[in-house]
């Protein structure tokens, strides 16, 4: 799993995270996503560190919710959307439908950055467990 961080738009390379998953045998996206979501956000509470103001999380209405659920049982309440692929389309844990942004605006840009950027981080992490994996480091 993986975690970019932005701040003011802009990537914060110092607060970006990568996750081993450890409990999720098999691949299950939405346990994967718990697992990341829970481990992330138990740390910052045990450690008294700042919380975001805004999760983005790749993914649907159903990753949304997983991650809201973890969330929940941490007792945080912060401000949590997804994005879906393909439709682009925007869910909040308090609207049932999505929301569609038009594709131009700096809104949905900024969102698709974000998302991207998590996806690059991912692929490179992706790559150095492969590499050991081969390597046997």
């Amino acid at each position: 799993g993986s975690m970019v961080s932005f701040y003011r738009g802009i990537p914060d390379k110092n607060n970006y995270r990568r996750f081993r998953i450890k409990t999720v045998q098999g691949i299950d996206d939405y346990k994967m996503l718990g697992e990341v979501v829970h481990r992330r956000y138990l740390r910052l509470l045990k450690e008294k560190l700042p919380l975001p103001d805004l999760i983005l999380i790749d993914g649907g209405k159903a990753h949304l919710l997983t991650a809201n659920a973890k969330l929940n049982n941490l007792g945080i309440n912060i401000p949590l959307v997804s994005i879906a692929k393909e439709t682009e389309n925007i869910y909040t844990k308090y609207n049932s439908k999505p929301i569609k942004l038009s594709w131009d605006t700096p809104a949905l840009n900024l969102i698709r950055r974000i998302r991207d950027e998590a996806h690059r981080f991912a692929v490179s992490y992706h790559r150095i467990l492969r590499r050991k994996k081969i390597i046997g480091r």
